[in-house]
């Protein structure tokens, strides 16, 4: 456990009051066009996240959420609103604002960099739009997972109660125009924060290093169209990688240093999806062993170390990940 007293950063922060602006749902109605199927980022969970455009010209993300059925359903949502909408961190998206009206399904709305989402530059057979804004080499790719894990893992560990996502997708992370991760689409009513036992947060937390897990195999695959998970890994499991490769990344042409690193990024994605139920691999896990990954990255000097020691700047949590794998025991 991390000692309350040492997390203060300076990247993150949780104010005291909620400022977030409210919106009426006739505002983010008209900025989605009546909330029309071309505008969707993602929908899962009986929730979905949409492009728009508000009043002021500004572009953001509108994610609708599950209709409360009661009053205890609005005010878990105001609360965890309110909780979410105070983290300042380079590697979140900022909440600007929401709608909570008794009539209609919750609202929240999140900033919307204008260089789309992980999902559409992986699945470059959606449109080429995305092309203008560059190509996810390899190098790219291992950084925004870093990006990714480091984050989640940061809301896991050093957060108190702590903040799971529980709808880690690739449509939920946003990039902006240097390709650093802005992760939005938090779940909402799965579980009170406050009051969750600790046998919840552990399901909550083994969720999200699952999800990473399948998420990493996108990263990798260029899709989330694989058969399955169980069919990436047992090609992963008899050696035959490059059947699973993006072919943009060219797996053959790549230096053995390359390859190297996607077979290790391959394998954490396997310990995510077999040992997330038992706990053995927590988000700090993945954390660690990215950064690590990522240090030994050097792609004509850009690297993002940096980057990385900014998130956790003065943070316990970073000298837990900068450990050797094998010299420490996270419970």
């Amino acid at each position: 456990m991390f000692d309350s007293e040492q997390a203060y950063y300076h990247n993150i922060s949780f104010r005291k009051a909620c400022r977030t602006r409210l919106f009426s749902h006739h505002e983010l109605e008209e900025a989605t066009n009546g909330f029309e199927d071309s505008r969707k980022l993602m929908q899962c969970n009986n929730s979905t996240i949409f492009a728009g455009v508000i009043g002021d010209g500004s572009h953001v993300a509108i994610h609708k959420l599950s209709k409360c059925e009661n009053d205890k359903d609005m005010m878990q949502v105001m609360s965890q609103i309110e909780v979410l909408s105070s983290i300042v961190h380079r590697n979140v998206a900022s909440i600007i604002g929401c709608c909570i009206d008794s009539n209609y399904t919750p609202l929240v709305v999140y900033e919307y960099p204008a260089n789309g989402t992980l999902e559409d530059h992986l699945h470059q057979n959606k449109g080429q739009k995305w092309q203008k804004h560059g190509f996810l080499d390899w190098y790219r790719r291992l950084n925004i997972a870093t990006e990714i894990a480091s984050t989640i893992a940061l809301l896991h560990y050093d957060k108190s109660p702590p903040i799971f996502h529980h709808n880690l997708k690739s449509s939920c992370i946003f990039l902006d125009d240097d390709f650093s991760v802005k992760i939005a689409g938090f779940g909402i009513l799965n579980y009170d924060n406050k009051n969750c036992e600790n046998r919840e947060r552990f399901r909550l937390c083994k969720n999200d290093v699952y999800d990473i897990g399948v998420l990493l195999l996108e990263i990798i695959h260029g899709s989330n169209q694989m058969d399955s998970p169980t069919l990436a890994l047992k090609k992963i499991r008899d050696g035959k990688i490059e059947e699973i490769v993006d072919p943009l990344l060219n797996y053959h042409d790549q230096p053995r240093t390359c390859q190297e690193q996607i077979l290790i990024f391959a394998d954490l994605a396997t310990r995510c999806l077999l040992f997330s139920g038992d706990g053995k691999m927590g988000m700090i896990d993945v954390a660690r062993e990215l950064v690590h990954l990522s240090k030994d990255s050097v792609d004509g000097g850009n690297v993002k170390g940096l980057v990385l020691e900014e998130t956790f700047s003065n943070s316990s949590l970073l000298q837990m990940i900068s450990l050797s794998p094998d010299s420490m025991n996270v419970p």
